[in-house]
């Protein structure tokens, strides 16, 4: 199944595409926000804490390589768009050649370094252990994630998002079940919940293959298609690489935040990660967008349509700012009850249960009160990254990240946990200021080379009428 965003209503062709995303994402987070839940409730603070103390190396790793991905997929897109099926192929070819490279490489470089990152955010020595034994498993891990990325971006290059949405509704049970079994019923600890996430990304990676293999021949490279030039990688890792290092840009920030946050102690950093994981559920719709954004995006730049990028732009931030409204006023009244759902009773002081749920709920205020900026950004960076553009969403990034370190050094300094959760609003807001001011400058040359384009094509039409 594709779908040609090119053609048809903008409005209704993101909102239909992004439906089966959001539920998708939500999936693939809701399994994330269950290993959570299942290690805080069954297990203790502390194995709550060490998980969520490894968030922000692994979002560094797998957000890398996330961003490549999506980077490949950008011009898979851009060549679908253009109805050029066999540059397709060949960019299905290529994406797969430099994933494979880029795995190894970072599975054997992560997994080496995964005890001199956790000492280097000043892990707590009570947490090390169990932190060490997560993030390790992750990383080996590392390949089944990028495969599932890559197949998943490349099946909504041409329109697909639904099947890579029923993969991980399958993924999302596995995880599931697998942590019980493993926590549970093999007393894994933490390495039970590790395990379940790289088995199940495993298992959505061979659902995706199986799929297009049998129902997507326009994605099946075969023969010649394998037999990749040096422009074809050019291509692929002029856009793959700053997308994958703005992601990394932005990780930096929320590295050296954990750092800091690791320095406020257990019950900081445990009403943190469950606050996060929520955010991460509510921030879902904003996300799906800014993805739908991108393919729509490529596809019509492909097609050479300007004024059809700049109606999805208008629905598309129209739609995402409804729905961070709605969003942040579930999220809010949902807080309490949201965040005493990852907590052991049983083995947490009712102080101690008052105290994370008081942290964890001023976290959530402050983020809900800006997803606005979160959802703009999104739009408009994901709008640049369809054109091909990676040197502004690089400095936005760069911009994220200048705004976390700040938060994480000077905020948390005067206003210490409070100043710690209003590290990511700060960077939306200086992440947006660049990207908006681009888009403007962009959309407008783009649109004059559009017009005098159609006006030339006009003018040779009538040209060619007057001959006749």
């Amino acid at each position: 199944m594709k779908k040609d965003l090119t053609v048809g209503s903008p409005l209704k062709l993101i909102i239909y595409f992004t439906i089966p995303l959001l539920i998708g994402n939500l999936f693939q987070q809701f399994y994330n926000t269950a290993d959570t839940m299942i290690v805080g409730r069954t297990i203790s603070i502390d194995a709550l804490s060490a998980v969520g103390i490894t968030g922000a190396l692994v979002f560094f790793v797998i957000g890398f390589a996330q961003g490549l991905t999506g980077g490949f997929s950008i011009i898979t897109a851009q060549k679908f768009g253009n109805k050029d099926m066999a540059g397709v192929k060949k960019s299905v070819a290529a994406s797969c050649i430099l994933s494979l490279i880029i795995t190894v490489i970072l599975t054997l470089i992560s997994v080496l370094l995964s005890g001199i990152l956790l000492r280097a955010i000043e892990t707590p020595p009570e947490l090390y252990n169990m932190a060490y034994t997560y993030i390790t498993i992750i990383f080996w891990g590392t390949g089944a994630a990028i495969l599932f990325n890559l197949l998943s971006n490349i099946l909504r290059a041409i329109g697909n998002s639904k099947w890579p949405l029923y993969f991980l509704i399958v993924a999302s049970v596995v995880n599931i079940v697998l942590d019980y079994v493993f926590i549970l019923y093999f007393k894994m600890g933490v390495a039970g919940a590790g395990l379940a996430t790289v088995i199940s990304q495993i298992a959505a990676s061979l659902l995706c293959i199986e799929y297009i293999w049998r129902y997507v021949p326009e994605l099946k490279a075969k023969g010649s298609d394998w037999k990749i030039t040096k422009k074809d990688v050019w291509e692929h890792i002029r856009v793959g690489i700053p997308m994958a290092i703005q992601v990394a840009i932005i990780a930096i920030g929320i590295v050296v935040l954990q750092r800091a946050l690791n320095q406020l102690g257990t019950l900081a950093i445990g009403a943190f990660t469950v606050a996060q994981r929520i955010d991460v559920l509510a921030v879902q719709c904003l996300l799906s967008f800014g993805i739908t954004m991108a393919t729509f995006t490529a596809q019509n730049y492909g097609a050479g349509n300007i004024p059809r990028i700049r109606q999805g732009v208008y629905y598309g931030s129209l739609v995402s700012i409804i729905f961070s409204i709605a969003s942040a006023v579930i999220i809010l009244l949902a807080a309490d009850f949201s965040v005493r759902l990852f907590i052991d009773t049983k083995n947490t002081s009712p102080a101690q249960i008052e105290e994370i749920v008081r942290l964890a709920k001023l976290y959530l205020l402050i983020n809900c009160s800006m997803y606005i900026f979160l959802a703009l950004l999104l739009i408009f960076r994901s709008t640049l990254q369809g054109l091909g553009n990676s040197v502004i969403p690089t400095v936005a990034g760069i911009m994220e990240l200048i705004m976390r370190v700040v938060a994480a050094l000077v905020f948390s300094i005067y206003f210490g946990y409070a100043g710690i959760c209003w590290a990511s609003p700060v960077a939306w807001i200086g992440g947006f200021i660049p990207i908006i001011i681009a888009y403007v400058f962009i959309i407008k040359r783009l649109s004059r080379k559009y017009l005098f384009k159609q006006a030339r094509m006009a003018k040779l039409n009538k040209l060619k009428e007057s001959n006749v």
